[in-house]
């Protein structure tokens, strides 16, 4: 087994607290709501949010994938920090025994944030991931990220 480990930021104009509780707290609920053909529905199988919470994520007709199963690592509300695993579905493809991605929210000098994302892809075997998958996976984690801002920009009420 191997461990790849691959950091992203993405920027965005909505102030750390505002975008941790819209993206984490709130996510799985708002999310499924903004990109239902990516997000058919995420709910919690164990537990309810706090570490060791077990979720499954129902994908939308638009993904390639079926669901996948989600589990809490950390949350770190003052800090704005989110851990958690994709410990089975088929977006694991049979070749990785999990995914853990650690989220961390930071305050920007224009009143933003920054989304700090590490992913480590914890491979079965002597399996090999290729860049252009972690590159999509990225691509629609920013996504996601993005259409949040959207919609905390076109409903400044909300959170």
């Amino acid at each position: 087994m191997g461990v790849l480990t691959y950091e992203s930021e993405v920027i965005t104009a909505i102030p750390p607290a505002k975008m941790f509780k819209a993206c984490i707290l709130d996510g799985d609920n708002l999310i499924p709501k903004i990109l239902p053909q990516a997000f058919k529905s995420i709910e919690y199988i164990e537990g309810n949010g706090e570490p060791g919470s077990i979720k499954k994520v129902t994908f939308g007709e638009g993904s390639q994938f079926k669901y996948m199963k989600q589990k809490v690592e950390a949350v770190d509300k003052e800090n704005f920090v989110y851990i958690y695993s994709v410990i089975e579905g088929d977006a694991l493809m049979n070749k990785l025994e999990k995914i853990t991605y650690e989220t961390k929210l930071e305050a920007s000098p224009d009143g933003g944030s920054v989304c700090k994302t590490t992913s480590k892809y914890h491979t079965i075997g002597d399996f090999e991931l290729k860049q252009e998958g972690i590159k999509a996976g990225k691509e629609k984690a920013s996504g996601i990220f993005k259409a949040i801002e959207a919609y905390l920009l076109a409903n400044t009420d909300a959170y």
